[in-house]
C-alpha cells in the first residue's frame, strides 16, 4: 500500500488498488479485494451489495496512473509533486458482470498510444479468470 500511495495522490476511502501485481512498458496489473466493509455498499444496494461500476472504473483509471507513475514519469525523472495523471477520456465503458464483497480483482490497463502529454490507455477487471468491465481511457500528465 505504501507504495501506490507515493505513485499516485488517491487515498482510502477513494483508493481502489491493493497491490500491484507487475508493470511493464506496455502496461500494468493491480488487484483489489473487495470487502464488505467498503463503505459504498451501505447504500449500494442494502441488501444486495453490488459495487458500483463508476468505481470499478477508477480502480481501472488508478491502475493507468499507476503505470504512468512508474513507467513514464520515471522514465522521464519526473517527480510525482511536479506532474499528476489525470483523468481526461472515458470511452466505451462496457459493464458484464457484477462485483459482490468478497471477490478478488485483477485490474489490467494496456498503453494505447501517445499524443502530446495524452496517454490513451485501454482497460480490463476480472474476477476469477471472468471479464467484469472493459474500458477505453486518457490520462494527461498535468503540472
Amino acid at each position: 500500500m505504501d507504495e501506490i500511495q507515493r505513485l499516485i495522490p488517491h487515498r482510502p476511502p477513494f483508493l481502489f488498488v491493493d497491490k500491484i501485481l507487475e508493470v511493464s512498458e506496455d502496461g500494468a496489473k493491480t488487484s483489489l479485494s473487495v470487502s464488505g466493509d467498503m463503505p459504498f455498499f451501505k447504500g449500494h444496494y442494502p441488501g444486495n451489495p453490488i459495487m458500483p461500476g463508476v468505481l470499478l472504473s477508477e480502480s481501472v483509471f488508478q491502475t493507468g496512473a499507476i503505470y504512468l507513475s512508474k513507467q513514464v514519469i520515471g522514465a522521464e525523472e519526473l517527480t510525482s509533486d511536479s506532474v499528476t495523471p489525470v483523468l481526461s477520456r472515458i470511452r466505451d465503458a462496457r459493464f458484464k458482470r457484477m462485483v459482490k464483497p468478497g471477490d478478488e480483482l485483477v485490474i489490467s490497463v494496456f498503453m494505447v498510444d501517445k499524443v502530446g502529454h495524452f496517454f490513451n490507455l485501454r482497460g480490463e477487471v476480472s474476477n476469477g479468470g471472468k471479464t467484469v468491465m472493459t474500458v477505453s481511457f486518457a490520462l494527461a500528465l498535468v503540472k
